[in-house]
């Protein structure tokens, strides 16, 4: 019985010392490490999306089949995104950064018949609207037809502005045959 007294004594006064010590008692996080971001997390400041937000579903509505050379026309691009993450349209609730960057738009590249770059720099448009995970918007994209005529692909991808390309991290684009006239 004096073993179990003097146990409990020494447990009493281990926790009055933890109790009334000024230190922080540590917390250990329940959460799962890939959990979604939900809107009451949003960041304070623009940043880039993590690798696993990278994830889009596109198509082109009303993509021309024929452009003649150097005509431009607006065709509309239907974004999903297809990861568990926020996309805020501008990197945060709050950008205020002159550059763009953080943003994420829309915008299109030009590949010639056998399947290499022609122009990577044409139209862009940013979303929105930030979308949360499975949520969907649509944008108008103005794009441009190449000056030579010929048989071109037409490549629309998302890109975070100053950080990368979806389809660099693996998100399929949208394509359409494009024959370009006189």
């Amino acid at each position: 019985m004096r073993k179990f007294i003097i146990g409990i004594a020494i447990v009493g006064a281990l926790f009055w010392l933890a109790c009334s010590s000024n230190k922080p008692v540590p917390v250990i996080s329940q959460s799962p490490p890939n959990k979604t971001q939900s809107a009451s997390e949003a960041p304070s400041a623009p940043a880039a999306l993590p690798n696993t937000g990278f994830k889009a579903e596109l198509s082109l509505i009303d993509a021309p089949a024929k452009l003649q050379a150097g005509q431009k026309a607006t065709v509309h691009v239907k974004i999903k995104n297809a990861s568990n993450d926020i996309w805020w349209a501008r990197g945060a609730p709050v950008n205020t950064r002159p550059d763009n960057k953080f943003y994420i738009a829309a915008g299109d590249r030009w590949l010639k018949a056998d399947g290499s770059l022609l122009t990577d720099m044409d139209g862009r448009y940013g979303i929105n609207k930030d979308l949360k995970p499975g949520e969907e918007t649509e944008v108008p994209l103005l794009i441009t037809a190449p000056k030579d005529p010929g048989e071109y692909t037409l490549d629309v991808d998302l890109v975070q502005e100053q950080v990368a390309w979806f389809h660099e991290k693996g998100s399929p684009t949208a394509k359409a045959k494009v024959t370009v006239t006189k």
